[in-house]
């Protein structure tokens, strides 16, 4: 499985220790920014890493800004992109399980190091239960290619 992980400014520091986290456990990783503490604006990194879930470059994303809620709504700007905001090991789960979501999105300011591993491991090792959720998610893509997202 190759996971591609992407932040602003704010979000640098945990990117940088979860793609080591990530890489310990063997997991192949690409890095889509941001490279610095220098402030940037969450939407192109958001954007970049949406666009490689999109077209497969990735198997899933990680996104993380301060709150998670910008780089949440960008990311699912994109066809396709099924991102969800997570912040504890129980949205982890379910946004896999229920969801299927190709990207979870961090809060930086809001979760630390020790947590957001668990969140990601969580959300790796989960897998979509199909059933009643398969049919939700049939919903949502209609409503995406209704509205051209």
């Amino acid at each position: 499985m190759k996971i591609g992980l992407a932040s602003d400014h704010r979000g640098f520091k945990l990117k940088g220790s979860l793609i080591e986290f990530l890489k310990e456990k063997g997991v192949s990783v690409i890095d889509y920014g941001t490279y610095s503490l220098e402030p940037c604006d969450y939407p192109d990194y958001a954007y970049s890493l949406a666009k490689a879930v999109k077209t497969r470059k990735i198997d899933r994303g990680v996104l993380i800004c301060y709150t998670g809620i910008g780089s949440c709504i960008a990311a699912n700007k994109v066809k396709g992109v099924r991102a969800g905001l997570v912040y504890n090991l129980g949205t982890a789960g379910l946004a896999r399980k229920h969801n299927k979501t190709n990207i979870i999105v961090l809060g930086a300011g809001f979760i630390k190091f020790v947590l957001a591993k668990k969140i990601v491991r969580r959300w790796l090792e989960s897998e979509f239960e199909g059933g009643r959720h398969l049919r939700r998610l049939r919903k949502i893509r209609k409503i995406e290619e209704e509205e051209s997202v």
